[in-house]
């Protein structure tokens, strides 16, 4: 007969080259994953500095362009100056021509008030076709406000001690290059963003690609040696001098393997969603998984839904998320402590909650935003996997949430579920 110490399982350890190959494959997707960031980060800062040198650049165009278009004005009251104070010159008639067709090639509006305070005449100001004198007088005295407001008068020296003024504006084009770096930075911006979700969709489509992958492979390589033990424990079975237990216990665990394969098989694949009692699917799994894990670990399960709630969800996966957080649990415990499981629906909303809330040491807030990315872990074993399998199979295929609902180092953290729930009449 076999002692019941021979009965129980062997502890499965892991081969030391099998440890080496999960650190490099955890370390191999943590430097894709910051490699991909830093990409991203330097994408960034190059269209910072595009338009920082986009804005400079054209920030001095329009620097130069209103200097020019001052010096053109200066030039128009200069010429205005001479015809009222020097006696009549065709030659310089023609000057002067010249100085005001340069005026009108710049569209720089100009209005001359005189020493009466008159505003007479005026370039470059536009008027509606069937407008009336005293449509125009009012269109003049607002521009001119405007103007005022704009740049300092430039004086005209009339002679005999009378002064006019000449006022004008920024020309069309002028104007437009003021706000064209404006425009510019938010087509930047729009290029940016768009390139963020290029290269973000682009991201997750690779890694989907790569957990699919995996997953699929993994489902595979269990395939043959599953049908193998299984014939294995047959055999056991049929011989007559081995105890019949050891054969129930391997089949078991060869049960729990297949379940493993079918939970990687259905990665990739849009997974079969049932209306499922949550209620029950999380206390009996609980259940099921308290026995599986340390015996210093408690277990309490608080129900606050009503028993016929459901919710749309795949079991198998489902209950792969709750296995993930709860042993990610188990491990920030060190095996010791309390995993506290809380379903409840909040009022006024079409969720349920289910809070996993442990008594380990907690994280920090750098690590809280890191927990879920692929190859991430605290511990010295494990691929950093799972709450990033967790998070995928909530999110991608039963439209929730998994977060990290709170974490105090030293006290414990928290772990939020939130699924859409089936409205009970």
């Amino acid at each position: 007969m076999i002692s019941e110490t021979q009965k129980q399982k062997p502890r499965f350890r892991l081969h030391p080259v099998a440890i080496l190959n999960s650190q490099r494959l955890r370390r191999s997707l943590m430097d894709t994953y910051d490699q991909k960031s830093f990409y991203k980060y330097i994408i960034g800062i190059i269209l910072l500095l595009l338009s920082i040198g986009s804005l400079f650049y054209t920030d001095k165009l329009v620097e130069e362009l209103e200097q020019r278009e001052e010096r053109e004005v200066q030039l128009y009251a200069e010429g205005m100056r001479y015809v009222f104070n020097s006696p009549f010159d065709e030659n310089f008639n023609v000057v002067f021509q010249v100085i005001q067709d340069a005026v009108n090639f710049y569209q720089i509006p100009v209005i001359y008030v005189n020493e009466n305070n008159i505003p007479n005449p005026n370039k470059n100001i536009e008027f509606p076709a069937n407008a009336g004198p005293a449509e125009k007088e009012r269109i003049i005295q607002d521009k001119l406000a405007d103007m005022k407001l704009e740049h300092p008068p430039i004086p005209v020296d009339l002679g005999r001690g009378r002064t006019g003024n000449i006022y004008y504006s920024n020309s069309f084009l002028l104007t437009q290059l003021r706000y064209y770096p404006f425009l510019q930075l938010s087509v930047m911006l729009l290029i940016g963003y768009l390139a963020y979700l290029a290269f973000s969709s682009a991201r997750k489509a690779e890694q989907n690609r790569v957990w699919v992958g995996l997953a699929k492979e993994t489902a595979h390589q269990l395939g043959t040696p599953l049908s193998s033990l299984m014939a294995w424990v047959e055999y056991f079975r049929s011989d007559p001098t081995i105890d019949p237990s050891i054969a129930e216990e391997i089949e078991k665990d060869v049960i729990r393997l297949e379940m493993i394969t079918t939970r990687f098989s259905n990665i990739g694949s849009v997974p079969t969603l049932k209306e499922e009692p949550v209620t029950e699917i999380v206390t009996n799994f609980i259940s099921y998984l308290e026995k599986r894990v340390s015996s210093k670990v408690k277990f309490s399960v608080f129900n606050e839904l009503a028993d016929e709630q459901t919710a749309l969800i795949n079991k198998n996966l489902f209950e792969w998320v709750i296995e993930n957080v709860c042993k990610n649990a188990v491990d920030a415990m060190g095996g010791i402590g309390e995993i506290n499981v809380t379903l409840q629906a909040p009022p006024n909303t079409k969720e349920i909650w289910i809070d996993i809330a442990d008594t380990g040491k907690g994280m920090s807030k750098a690590n809280m935003n890191k927990i879920f990315n692929p190859g991430f872990s605290t511990k010295k074993r494990g691929w950093g996997l799972g709450l990033t399998l967790a998070k995928r199979i909530i999110e991608n295929y039963h439209s929730g949430k998994l977060f990290v609902k709170s974490s105090e180092i030293g006290k414990g953290t928290t772990f939020r579920i939130s699924l859409n729930a089936n409205i009970i009449e």
